[in-house]
């Protein structure tokens, strides 16, 4: 069998997934379906289809990363793909070899599909323009992570059956964040009203976000927004934020921001929390709403390899 029955037919191949903001919510909704089916395989006693046999998959991670890297790791092996990771660290890159030149290298040794993260926003954009085959962004700068977002669609479609309609917040570093940025390019796109809190200094003029979503509700008054919410996603608060100036201490912020059970209290009594992780735990999630029976977060995990590979599936052609 080349893929399960269930993924359906698939519209004119895509060719690139560098972020959301050019996918309709048809395309949305087709790779959503997919995953449906993917996580089905992973759920078999052999993991595996041998969709992809033949294939060859590159992760190129500039940055360090566990959660991202491993599951499209396990994805494509899933898939029965040849995937080698390729990490900045003792490669050429150390000895100033640019980034063109190394697509450039990888595409000569012949691979198929690069899976990249980058510390510079828009480097994915750069390799795509001289890579022949495929380039995912798995998150790149401050700009996007565009499977981080699907998976976290992907996972509260199942849990609460639609996106249409629901109020989704997001609270924390939304200013640095790319996963908040792909996030509002899903959750709008597919009818989902979104709210965005955090400090002033950490969501920077109301007018940038207006720009593109002035649809947005935009405060710094969570126990109010939260109120009657379907989903919250908490955000990492990177702690040099604070060195840099932009938040008196992580205590202070912790006390207006984090989501303990008490704020959870005040959302929908089905809402789900969220957290695209690593987490800081005590800081801008509390442990016990962190374990709680409606926290997602492991399940966000579990659920990127299926997201992922619903993804390396539609590139492939196959």
């Amino acid at each position: 069998m080349n893929a399960p029955a269930e993924a359906g037919k698939r519209q004119d191949r895509r060719r690139h997934v560098l972020d959301l903001d050019d996918f309709s919510p048809q395309e949305i909704e087709e790779i959503l379906e997919t995953a449906v089916s993917m996580k089905e395989v992973l759920g078999r006693a052999i993991k595996q289809v041998p969709t992809l046999r033949g294939k060859t998959i590159v992760n190129m991670f500039f940055e360090e990363s566990t959660r991202t890297r491993i599951s499209f790791e396990l994805a494509g092996k899933a898939l029965s793909a040849n995937v080698v990771n390729f990490t900045a660290r003792g490669s050429s890159v150390e000895k100033g070899e640019s980034l063109i030149d190394t697509v450039r290298t990888l595409q000569a040794l012949g691979a198929d599909m690069l899976v990249m993260r980058h510390s510079e926003s828009g480097a994915p954009y750069l390799a795509a323009r001289y890579f022949h085959g495929s380039v995912i962004n798995a998150g790149d700068g401050r700009h996007a992570h565009p499977t981080q977002a699907l998976l976290d669609l992907f996972t509260v479609r199942q849990r609460l059956g639609r996106i249409e309609g629901l109020k989704v917040v997001i609270v924390g570093d939304i200013l640095h964040s790319r996963v908040a940025r792909s996030n509002l390019w899903g959750f709008t796109r597919m009818g989902a009203s979104v709210t965005l809190c955090a400090p002033q200094t950490l969501i920077g003029p109301e007018s940038f976000w207006k720009a593109t979503w002035p649809d947005l509700t935009i405060t710094s008054n969570l126990d109010e927004c939260i109120k009657d919410a379907d989903v919250i996603m908490t955000l990492r608060l990177q702690k040099e934020r604070m060195e840099a100036g932009l938040l008196p201490s992580l205590r202070e912020y912790s006390r207006f921001f984090a989501i303990t059970a008490e704020r959870v209290a005040r959302a929908a009594p089905h809402c789900l929390v969220m957290h695209p992780g690593p987490m800081n735990e005590g800081v801008e999630i509390m442990p016990d709403v962190a374990t709680s029976a409606q926290s997602v977060i492991e399940e966000q995990v579990a659920n990127g390899v299926a997201v992922r590979m619903a993804l390396l599936y539609r590139l492939s052609g196959e």
